[in-house]
């Protein structure tokens, strides 16, 4: 994970106009394709909507506790800072992480998470930032279908399901197992793309007071996620699933409706910035933890 994003941060720092024709075919159309092998191989059932509920529940939940509770309000006033706090790069981070931690089996479970996290953030994080919203509903609503269909985990379930309508998806499964996972992690250095051509967009500027969103995303949700599934009657691989997609840093998501919205991005991408960086040890380290508890 550690040369692919350092490769693609070098690419996005030092040529910046390399970024979109590297990145656009790997991620319009390997990484779709990688995620269909992999969820043939990892297999695919009805739980994959309940964990696309729980991402839903677990955001909301910490949203709502971000937005009523006054002692941490103060720290995070900002509602991008707020969505910052829970929304994680699941698809370009958290998948290949729980590739590289957990089997192949709990893909599944991650790819559920992201539709659901995918679907809350576009749907309620523009109105989350702008309560006057500038466009109309039927405009809100065409967006949020378009985000959802742009997601690369969105189109990978689509594809593996139409294979698995096939009767050629045995041998479909096997031909894509190895050039899936590595495409995977090449998806990772356009993460490192983004995070390089953040760097030299927003070195100028260091925004105070961010110790508090990053403290939340990174430690905070992926607890309140972990007591969210402990009760519930899931498999402990499940669980472990969940926690690591929750643990995953700041999505440029956020940045992307803080530039629509009109809102200062440069707070947000220093926390896209920090959070990823930070990730690369705390992720591991919630896997070492959940490991020890399960």
């Amino acid at each position: 994970m550690v040369p692919c994003l350092l490769v693609g941060a070098l690419i996005g720092r030092w040529r910046p106009q390399w970024i979109t024709p590297l990145a656009t075919p790997l991620v319009r159309y390997g990484v779709p394709v990688s995620l269909m092998g992999l969820l043939l191989h990892g297999g695919l059932n009805r739980s994959l909507l309940l964990m696309a509920l729980l991402s839903v529940t677990a955001i909301g939940l910490m949203l709502v506790l971000l937005r009523g509770c006054r002692f941490i309000t103060d720290a995070l006033a900002m509602p991008d800072q707020q969505l910052a706090s829970c929304i994680g790069n699941t698809a370009y981070f958290g998948i290949p992480a729980a590739l590289a931690l957990l089997p192949a089996e709990a893909l599944p479970v991650s790819i559920g998470y992201d539709v659901g996290a995918t679907l809350l953030a576009w749907g309620l994080g523009p109105l989350w930032l702008h309560q006057s919203n500038h466009h109309g509903h039927g405009d809100h609503w065409r967006a949020l279908a378009s985000h959802l269909m742009a997601s690369p985990a969105t189109r990978g379930l689509i594809g593996a399901l139409i294979v698995m309508a096939t009767p050629w998806h045995d041998v479909i499964s096997a031909g894509l197992w190895l050039p899936s996972r590595v495409v995977i992690v090449l998806a990772l250095a356009v993460v490192g793309m983004r995070l390089g051509s953040i760097a030299a967009r927003a070195r100028a500027t260091s925004p105070s007071g961010l110790h508090a969103p990053l403290v939340c995303k990174l430690l905070l949700f992926p607890l309140l996620m972990l007591l969210i599934c402990l009760p519930l009657p899931l498999s402990l691989l499940a669980k472990k699933a969940l926690v690591l997609q929750a643990a995953a840093p700041t999505a440029i998501s956020v940045l992307l409706m803080a530039e629509s919205e009109q809102c200062d991005p440069s707070a947000s991408a220093q926390l896209i910035l920090r959070s990823t960086l930070i990730a690369l040890v705390s992720v591991p380290l919630w896997s070492f933890v959940l490991n020890r508890l399960f």
